[in-house]
């Protein structure tokens, strides 16, 4: 009797293929089945100030080996389809998952595409595959046909660490894990791993450390990391279940209790420590045995451990017996450092465009702001600075701004642009300001206070300057990253929040730096895209004060991963000698011992404004969507809420007080009053404003 084909594809799963698949040993029971797996969030859309999530994506049935081994994805379909007109879909989402085996039916039969022979088939319903055939068609087919050796079986039968405080790994971190554990299983001895800021990379380290330990492969395990924030954040968050087993290196303390360090498993060390002052090599002293860690893992890998000689690298070739692990968001590759060049070629690539993909990262937009001096600006004739020095007569640019001369009013206007925006939409949005050096930033610090005198008056930490120097702002940096902590609201710096600190809550991210960089870029746009949607951070804006942005139109942006053979830039040569001639005595010219200061241009001297703002979307793959200036952003804005000047009107006539209007129009991050500035219409009805702009 054949199929009613009025029958939907969730009569077809019920009726038909749960029965075909249940029948042969796979089962909810033990986890070896799942059905309606939801494996992405759904990408989050911005389109004027609405936020809305696209659909996730889902697997009909997942099948696996073990809680940590999924074998096959099922797809269903209707009986008005083929057997295998799902196959595609199947095939698609199993290379998505990192499965071997794809399958499609309609209730009558069942099509397969094996990912570890090529090979494709059709069979009968009471035909599928049990469990048990299934898993050891996987272990004997793998590896081309030799099959998964002891060590890889081992790997494979350790589950993930899972606990009430412990979410389970997404699909793309159990890939990580997988491949990782894997990749060491057979042998490998360097691995990269590469993973987009905020996709968890911490928590994919933890839990192959878990894996490894537990399987027996390995059993002393060092984590390298460059900053004390990336160790500590490490230890106290996803590697707190191992936390009995876990030791920070300190080497003042560590080196007179030698024994004690053998009672523990995993190590957290900044290189710092291991190197020593003047390159004393404490690791010797510390571990005097080269082979006492059978595992290394380098954080961050693309800051110096693939150079040939950095400390890093040291560190590395004392324990060469060991199995190297570089984890990094963008990895370094220039003709003098290469984490492909160290590492290998990454055993697994999840990237920024994967995870707004995906829904598991926030997507974002760019506000361009253009002054009246980006581009050029030339003193007057004889013009002075404020230390009654003469300014050099040539043509300056954002690329001399705060790093060969200092404009007072550029950096005022800057801070009140920052302001206004914040005003717009959330004065307490976390922000960080990424400026030319320390100096700068200080200077920025103070403007941003200024402008912000009202809640400086309410906490002095409102905004904070944390730099590599400031100790006060480095004793802040755990308060501006905590989820629960409001102050400080606004952090200026130059390097030190720009790799690895994990900013949760980052809104807004504002450049007003020189970024020639690609790696640089990549870590400081990946400041802002972690998700926090129950405490309201669903997507982040950029502020480009330098048109740093234009690097989103580079292929680099999330292209391959290519040797760019030209790094370093060649260095402007200095010149601190003049040689005499033969026929003039013999005498050296040395430089000005004392350098002038930079100088520094007062208000009076250089007016800085704002003379355009363009608002741009970009997709994930860096390309632009649509840009339009503040106006048309503002009216598509104002129409995405009220879709008619109608619809305005009666909103506007049901509002008791006027100046509810404006408050509400913050809500979709338009001020009003700084709007009507910009346009020179101070005085006009903010009415009659808001339908020019909008519907006029």
């Amino acid at each position: 009797m054949g199929i009613s084909k009025d029958l939907t594809e969730e009569d077809i799963k019920f009726r038909y293929i749960n029965e075909a698949i249940t029948s042969k040993g796979w089962s909810k029971d033990n986890i070896f089945m799942e059905q309606k797996v939801k494996f992405t969030d759904g990408k989050i859309s911005l389109q004027g100030n609405l936020v809305h999530r696209e659909k996730p994506k889902f697997a009909d049935y997942v099948l696996y080996a073990n809680k940590a081994t999924p074998l096959a994805i099922v797809e269903a379909k209707d009986a008005n389809h083929s057997v295998s007109h799902g196959l595609q879909q199947a095939m698609t989402y199993a290379k998505m998952l990192d499965v071997k085996f794809a399958y499609s039916s309609n209730g009558k039969g069942f099509a397969e595409h094996d990912f570890l022979t090529g090979k494709e088939r059709t069979f009968a319903m009471d035909e599928f595959p049990t469990k048990g055939e299934l898993i050891e068609k996987y272990k004997s087919e793998a590896n081309d046909g030799n099959g998964l050796n002891e060590q890889e079986l081992a790997v494979i039968e350790q589950p993930f660490c899972t606990g009430q405080n412990i979410f389970p790994p997404r699909y793309y971190q159990r890939n990580a894990v997988n491949r990782t554990v894997s990749a060491i299983a057979k042998g490998q001895s360097r691995v990269l791993l590469v993973m987009a800021t905020g996709t968890g990379k911490t928590y994919t380290a933890f839990q192959i450390v878990w894996r490894l330990i537990h399987s027996g492969l390995k059993k002393k395990v060092l984590y390298l990391a460059d900053r004390n924030i990336l160790v500590d954040q490490s230890i106290q968050q996803d590697f707190k279940p191992l936390d009995k087993v876990t030791h920070k290196i300190d080497y003042s303390k560590d080196k007179n209790h030698l024994e004690e360090l053998k009672s523990y498993q995993v190590f957290f060390a900044l290189y710092q420590q291991l190197i020593g002052q003047n390159d004393a090599k404490n690791y010797k002293e510390l571990f005097p045995n080269p082979e006492y860690f059978d595992l290394v893992i380098v954080d961050e890998c693309h800051r110096g451990s693939a150079k040939d000689d950095s400390n890093w690298r040291n560190i590395l070739e004392y324990f060469s017996s060991a199995t190297h692990i570089g984890m990094t968001a963008t990895p370094k590759e220039t003709k003098y450092q290469s984490s492909i060049g160290y590492f290998g070629e990454p055993v697994y690539t999840y990237s920024l465009k994967n995870g707004i993909e995906d829904g598991f990262l926030a997507p974002f937009k760019v506000i361009n702001i253009t002054t009246n001096i980006g581009d050029e600006w030339r003193p007057t004739k004889g013009q002075k600075d404020i230390y009654g020095n003469e300014i050099e007569d040539r043509i300056y640019n954002n690329s001399d701004y705060d790093y060969n001369i200092i404009i007072e009013d550029r950096i005022r206007e800057v801070a009140q642009e920052i302001t206004n925006y914040l005003k717009s939409a959330d004065r307490m949005a976390k922000t960080i300001v990424f400026c030319a050096d320390e100096d700068h930033a200080e200077r920025m610090r103070m403007a941003l206070a200024n402008a912000n005198a009202d809640m400086c008056k309410k906490n002095p930490d409102y905004v904070v300057r944390i730099t590599g120097s400031d100790e006060y702002g480095k004793s802040k940096l755990d308060y501006f990253i905590s989820v629960s902590s409001k102050y400080p609201v606004i952090a200026t710096t130059s390097k030190l929040l720009s790799t690895g600190v994990d900013c949760k809550m980052v809104k807004l991210i504002v450049l007003d730096q020189q970024i020639g960089s690609m790696t640089e870029f990549k870590q400081i746009i990946g400041r802002g895209t972690r998700l926090r949607e129950k405490e309201g951070k669903t997507s982040f804006t950029v502020m480009d004060f330098r048109n740093v942005t234009r690097l989103f139109a580079d292929p680099d942006w999330d292209g391959p991963i290519e040797i760019d053979p030209n790094y370093p830039p060649k260095q402007k040569e200095s010149k601190p000698y003049v040689l005499p001639d033969d026929n003039e005595p013999n005498v050296v010219t040395e430089p000005d011992p004392k350098p002038r200061p930079k100088p520094i241009v007062a208000k009076d001297g250089c007016q800085v404004m704002v003379i355009n703002k363009i608002v741009s979307v970009y997709d994930t793959n860096g390309k632009l969507l649509r840009t339009e200036s503040i106006t048309d952003y503002t009216k598509k804005s104002i129409i995405d809420t009220y879709a008619t000047i109608d619809t305005f009107t009666s909103k506007w006539q049901e509002t008791k007080k006027k100046s509810d209007i404006a408050e509400m129009l913050k809500d979709c991050g338009i001020d009003l009053a700084a709007l009507k500035h910009d346009q020179d219409m101070d005085d006009v009805d903010d009415f009659d404003f808001i339908c020019h702009i909008a519907y006029g």
